[in-house]
């Protein structure tokens, strides 16, 4: 959870941020000739990650990030500011009320504006792009953009995976596609995508669905549109919300004996979401677990741990939730954001079937 100190910092480097912007587009516009008064307008909020880092300095400042890429100003009049700098392992749901509400602030407050990226690390990326897939009012394109190589090494790809999700952002066909995620010239959905490798810069698929389309050096290309409701038509308004509620995963395993769950139970979560084998089939002492919290009137969602295909059928035990094709971490997005209205705890299976 940020600390008072930390949101005093951001706020102070947002303020710093728009002196920094001005500077940045009155001599980068300049340079190259453009009028930034006739080209798109972009906004990008950094928050770090890979793409920022460096292999023996700090990472780099949001700006500088940007300035490093001059080629953007061939598509974009860029306004920049820095939410955070940090890893993206340590990114928090705080992080993701911040940046959701300042998507919604600077839509609301600026009609022209075609579309924002985020730069953000690819470890939890797609948790932060799920979350504001799930939140953000508006039909204009949100891209959230990373690298798997630091900013400093030999064939970086944060520069051109930027580029791209520029690119994208300023595309009219990128409207009411939901939050998608731009990497290695692959445009993903939000809701779909995985981390699947470690190293490659290809690490994004949307295993059964197939990504959205590509940014291909002529244009940028769409195949398909995301199939769950998302962005405008989303039930879901978080913009007066300060903190999400506490849901946790639970991992089965074999000979697991529940107890994980058994201690969550204790703590009285809002929601649980447990982790089982292929298909939603699970060990005893997960059902256990499981059935005394269902007992205890805690809300469970069922995940499996394969990327591929969906859980079918019914849950196999009673008052359950299935994730269907999500895996456990977005099960876990989708039932935070759902369970700050308590009301939705009557509907969760239609909104799991939905989003």
């Amino acid at each position: 959870m940020l600390s008072v100190s930390d949101s005093l910092r951001l706020d102070c480097m947002k303020n710093i941020t728009i002196v920094g912007t001005v500077l940045f587009l009155v001599i980068t516009s300049s340079i190259s000739g453009q009028d930034p008064v006739k080209q798109p307008q972009v906004t990008i909020l950094t928050t770090g990650g890979t793409i920022a880092s460096r292999s023996e300095a700090p990472s780099l400042e949001g700006h500088a990030l940007i300035q490093a890429v001059p080629q953007l100003l061939n598509y974009a009049t860029v306004n920049v500011e820095e939410i955070a700098r940090t890893g993206s392992s340590r990114i928090t749901p705080e992080i993701w009320l911040l940046i959701g509400k300042r998507i919604n602030e600077i839509f609301a407050s600026d009609p022209n504006l075609s579309g924002i990226v985020v730069t953000h690390g690819t470890d939890t990326m797609e948790e932060t792009a799920y979350y504001l897939n799930l939140v953000v009012k508006d039909d204009r394109p949100v891209v959230l953009v990373g690298s798997m190589r630091s900013a400093d090494i030999i064939s970086a790809d944060g520069p051109s995976n930027l580029l791209q999700a520029v690119r994208v952002a300023t595309t009219q066909h990128s409207k009411n596609r939901g939050v998608m995620i731009v990497l290695n010239d692959e445009i993903n959905s939000a809701r779909d995508a995985w981390k699947t490798d470690n190293q490659r810069v290809q690490t994004f698929s949307a295993m059964d669905r197939g990504i959205l389309g590509y940014a291909d050096p002529d244009t940028v290309i769409f195949y398909r549109n995301p199939s769950q409701l998302h962005t405008v038509h989303s039930i879901f308004e978080l913009d007066g919300i300060e903190s999400l509620p506490e849901v946790p995963i639970a991992i089965d395993y074999p000979g697991f004996d529940g107890s994980t769950i058994f201690q969550w139970i204790k703590r009285n979560p809002a929601g649980i979401v447990v982790q089982t084998f292929a298909g939603g089939r699970m060990s005893s002492g997960a059902a256990d677990g499981i059935r005394a919290a269902v007992a205890g009137n805690i809300p469970v969602v069922i995940a499996s741990r394969v990327p591929g295909g969906r859980i079918p059928g019914t849950p196999s035990i009673e008052g359950t939730v299935l994730a269907r094709d999500l895996p456990a971490h977005k099960a876990r997005v989708l039932l935070m954001v759902a369970l700050t209205d308590p009301s939705n705890k009557e509907t969760l299976t239609t909104i799991f079937n939905k989003y």
